[in-house]
């Protein structure tokens, strides 16, 4: 007698209905929306879902639904016109202060969400995605080299002893203004000892002895290079940041990188992280003049420069620079244990850390203050036509009194939020630009191959799913019902598999799961053979069923084991798509083999087994 436990009878419909109640999601499709959040990363006023209900009502359009959260705004439209309309209005009402993106949110119903159920992420090839291309700014990473030039040799004169008048950038060279012909000579000898990548000439004033420093065309090169592959590194980390899915990042010609991200769901933050350029800087606060006094008349200390604090007050600060985001090494955001205040946690590197302690052995009850930098891209209309643009944003965000010397750890407070916190905490953790980025053409892009190849690659999917089945009908008869029933349950469960991991489905993983019902089919037909043959060597049927499963199996999961090692390399040692057909792979052997043991026989012993007697087999 055939008899299948109770427990896994239970188990089966589990599984099943589980599976069935996550693939439920991949129905509904998406809701045309636009999504609104703070420029900053503050958290969103509560009142501005009132707000905008009300924008809305005055010029008529009807909405379908309105989600809040405290960092982001969700807008559902019926339609893409509408979704235009509302983006347009909002960006022109909402001002600066709001990040106003179009979205596809998932129409999955609220109790389906609350359960943990979300759609499959389809990939760039067949759902499209956010496509960006970036242009670097090389002038800035050539300025940025000559600002550190400046710094540098600053402090070389300072060391060695060396009176100068001045050490500026001029129009992409350095000058040192020195007050002595020996002072020149000295101070020619050392740069050329220590900074290489100058070349120097003598340009004497009428009052001093001049060097002029260029950077030399081959060392340019370079530094421009260098750029181009680090901000491509930076992007690529920043992306794993957000944790999307099988981007692809690469450069375009000379100066400008693309960055395709499929299925993104969040495409305001994307544009945040990629698009914004962010650092600090540390810098000593100028007690000895008046930041006041200096706003109202506009005349700084050549030593000084005039910034402001969030709140909007003036406050000098030193031209010398004691660290920057580059000395960086690692940045994590976290609370003050004695304020409770959010901070961010950073670690610098061994210049850095040198600096740092230096400047605060000797300053100890002076005032350090932290500066924060961000190259926001802004895109403006000018004669009807939108120009990109990119806004530099300095605040002073900390002027905090140094207590004792430190070095290599410290903290950065004065933060607004803890979500700005773990905001700055990412783009500083994830690398500093070499040079700032400025988003030049952003678009949604659709199914590569193109929207007819992709519905006839689905249609040759489906019609040869249903040949398979009828085939199996036939042939197999009764059992080869059953046959289908488990390759249904198959692909639901990949399905459903795929949408509670957020694994990225793309033209590669649907040849897998093309593959995955083929061998399911596969072994069921190794398994209803065995049964034939064992009825024709003379055993009853009962016999012949248990048979046939037992002596199928190890056939069965040699056969499967062998490829789930092959896909498993794949993935191990695969990028991108052939990721996607591994993992779509690897998931339909384990599912298949489950459905076409377990589950098959599960059916045929609630046909067949039991008590019954069977005469005959419908096989």
């Amino acid at each position: 007698m055939n008899r299948f436990p109770p427990w896994k009878y239970a188990l089966l419909i589990i599984v099943l209905g589980v599976g069935a109640l996550y693939a439920l999601p991949n129905l509904f499709g998406d809701d045309p929306a636009v999504q609104i959040s703070s420029t900053r990363g503050f958290e969103l006023d509560s009142a501005l879902p009132e707000r905008i209900e009300e924008m809305l009502d005055a010029r008529e359009i009807p909405i379908r639904a309105m989600e809040f959260m405290p960092q982001r705004m969700l807008v559902r439209l019926d339609n893409t016109d509408r979704q235009l309309r509302v983006a347009d209005l909002l960006r022109d009402e909402l001002g600066d202060q709001y990040v106003v993106a179009l979205n596809l949110a998932p129409a999955t119903p609220g109790w389906l969400r609350m359960l943990g159920g979300e759609p499959m992420v389809l990939g760039l090839d067949l759902q499209g995605g956010v496509h960006f291309l970036l242009q670097v700014d090389m002038d800035a990473a050539r300025t940025q080299q000559i600002e550190r030039f400046v710094s540098d040799i600053r402090n070389l004169m300072r060391e060695n002893g060396i009176r100068y008048r001045s050490v500026r950038a001029d129009r992409g060279a350095v000058v040192v203004e020195l007050r002595s012909r020996e002072d020149r000579d000295s101070a020619r000898r050392i740069i050329n000892r220590e900074i290489e990548e100058l070349d120097l000439e003598e340009r004497d004033g009428s009052e001093t002895f001049n060097l002029r420093g260029v950077i030399s065309e081959d060392v340019l090169q370079e530094i421009q290079q260098n750029a181009l592959r680090q901000n491509i590194t930076t992007l690529r980390n920043r992306v794993n940041e957000i944790g999307v899915a099988e981007p692809i990042i690469q450069q375009q010609g000379a100066d400008r990188i693309v960055v395709q991200l499929p299925g993104v769901q969040d495409t305001v933050e994307a544009k945040r992280i990629l698009g914004a350029t962010a650092t600090l800087e540390y810098r000593a606060v100028d007690e000895q003049n008046d930041p006041f006094e200096a706003a109202r008349t506009g005349r700084v200390p050549p030593l000084s420069r005039l910034y402001y604090t969030r709140e909007g007050e003036p406050i000098l600060l030193s031209r010398q620079v004691i660290a920057t985001g580059d000395n960086l090494v690692n940045a994590n955001a976290g609370f003050d244990q004695q304020t409770g205040q959010p901070n961010v946690s950073v670690t610098l590197d061994g210049i850095g850390a040198r600096r740092m302690f230096d400047f605060t052995s000797e300053n100890v009850g002076n005032r350090l203050a932290v500066v924060f930098i961000e190259q926001r891209p802004d895109t403006r209309v000018v004669d009807g036509e939108e120009v990109q643009t990119t806004r530099r944003v300095e605040e002073v965000i900390s002027a905090a009194v140094v207590r004792e010397p430190f070095g290599r750890r410290f903290q950065t407070t004065g933060l607004g939020s803890s979500t700005e916190a773990a905001q700055l905490a990412v783009l500083l953790r994830a690398g500093a630009l070499a040079a700032p980025m400025q988003i030049i053409e952003e678009r949604t892009v659709g199914p590569s191959l193109g929207q007819d190849n992709i519905d006839q690659g689905f249609r040759s999917v489906i019609i040869g799913f249903a040949l398979v089945l009828v085939v199996m009908a036939v042939y197999y008869k009764v059992f080869g019902l059953i046959a289908n029933l488990a390759l249904t349950a198959n692909l639901v469960l990949i399905v459903s598999l795929l949408s509670m991991l957020g694994a990225t489905l793309t033209l590669p993983g649907i040849a897998g799961i093309v593959l995955t019902v083929g061998m399911a089919v596969d072994a069921n037909v190794l398994i209803f053979e065995r049964i034939r043959e064992e009825l024709r060597n003379g055993n009853t049927p009962q016999a012949a069923i248990r048979a046939g499963y037992e002596k199928a199996f190890s056939t069965i999961a040699d056969a499967n084991v062998t490829t789930l090692i092959a896909a498993i390399v794949l993935f191990l040692f695969g990028t991108g798509p052939i990721q996607g057909f591994a993992v779509t792979l690897s998931l339909g052997i384990v599912t298949s083999m489950f459905t076409a043991i377990l589950g098959t026989r599960g059916v045929v012993n609630l046909v067949y087994g039991g008590r019954k007697r069977v005469k005959a087999l419908a096989i």
